[in-house]
């Protein structure tokens, strides 16, 4: 049986699984030039939680009763296209089906053994891309700093903190529960650690961490967690605005710190980023992730949930912090 999941109704904070549908559909003819896939993996990530809104961004926002998207890892079933055979394993943007056509455009051949299918949508995926492009080119780290990651458990963040380690930055992460804490420590190599769910007052936890100041930050969250680590920051310091989890389902605008006269008196840099300004640069962030990994100076963790029918649920727990590293449902 073939199904799809759409987008029934754009959530009104928190997502529900109200707010998806799962339909059954037909089965996909192929067509010349076209190649039948069927879906391995299905990512879920934060972001998408701003295409739900009917607005403006730099991604088109989806549409209601129509399949919502994000990166695949894909199986070839039969293939009408000289680029692809049946057997090869695909990996790119695609719609939440569990069969379906395409003429393969943007999709790209990954190898299967060396890494789980999986790492292509995490660690050699989006999730590296971002965690490598944002620390290097925005937060352009020198050996002897400290950064401070927030959302340092999650796929970015734990990436993020192993490559600062490679570059000989001090690391401090934060978490929301002290197993994750205990988990970016020992194997994510973090200095410090710091569990924001227990801690009363940010900014004093970040400075008795960082008692020479924060270097570079680099924030997945937003909120208070952010508000307490920018005090602490240091003349020239970098902040590398990838995600805001915090605040993707709020219902109205939330009025916090002016941060203006923190990057004035201090001179520093504040720049938000998406993945995809970095296109032309994927192919050498890939082989430079995957080079470290072989290496073993890289690590990942992966939540994978399996059913197609939970993609919905496993979406919804990412903010509720039920994910360690990288959040994938296995189909």
């Amino acid at each position: 049986m073939n199904q799809e999941i759409i987008l029934k109704s754009r959530p009104k904070g928190k997502p529900t699984n109200s707010d998806f549908e799962i339909n059954k559909i037909d089965e996909p003819q192929l067509k010349e030039g076209e190649v039948l896939l069927e879906t391995q993996y299905i990512s879920v990530d934060p972001y998408l939680r701003g295409r739900m809104r009917d607005e403006k961004s730099y991604i088109e926002a989806f549409k209601l009763n129509e399949p919502l998207s994000s990166a695949l890892v894909v199986k070839v079933l039969e293939s009408k296209n000289d680029s692809f055979k049946e057997g090869d394993y695909l990996t790119g943007m695609l719609p939440w089906k569990k069969r379906q056509v395409s003429k393969a455009k943007g999709l790209r051949k990954i190898d299967e053994g060396e890494v789980p299918l999986s790492a292509y949508l995490g660690i050699l995926g989006m999730t590296g891309l971002t965690a490598y492009f944002g620390l290097t080119h925005i937060g352009e780290p020198k050996k002897g700093e400290t950064i401070v990651v927030s959302g340092a458990a999650g796929a970015v963040g734990s990436t993020v903190g192993q490559i600062a380690k490679i570059k000989g930055l001090k690391t401090i992460g934060i978490a929301g529960s002290e197993e994750k804490i205990e988990m970016i420590k020992n194997k994510f190599g973090y200095d410090v650690g710091i569990n924001y769910k227990s801690t009363e007052t940010m900014s004093k936890a970040i400075k008795e961490a960082a008692p020479n100041g924060v270097d570079v930050y680099y924030d997945n969250v937003g909120g208070e967690v952010s508000d307490g680590v920018l005090v602490n920051i240091n003349q020239f310091a970098r902040i590398i605005n990838c995600g805001a989890i915090s605040l993707y389902n709020d219902t109205e605008i939330p009025t916090g710190p002016r941060v203006e006269p923190l990057l004035i008196k201090n001179s520093a840099k504040m720049q938000g980023f998406i993945v995809s300004n970095y296109e032309d640069e994927f192919g050498e962030g890939i082989k430079q992730l995957a080079t470290w990994l072989k290496e073993g100076k890289l690590k990942f963790e992966e939540t994978i949930v399996e059913g197609f029918e939970n993609t919905p649920q496993a979406f919804i727990d990412l903010f509720d912090g039920k994910n360690k590293g990288k959040m994938i449902v296995k189909i």
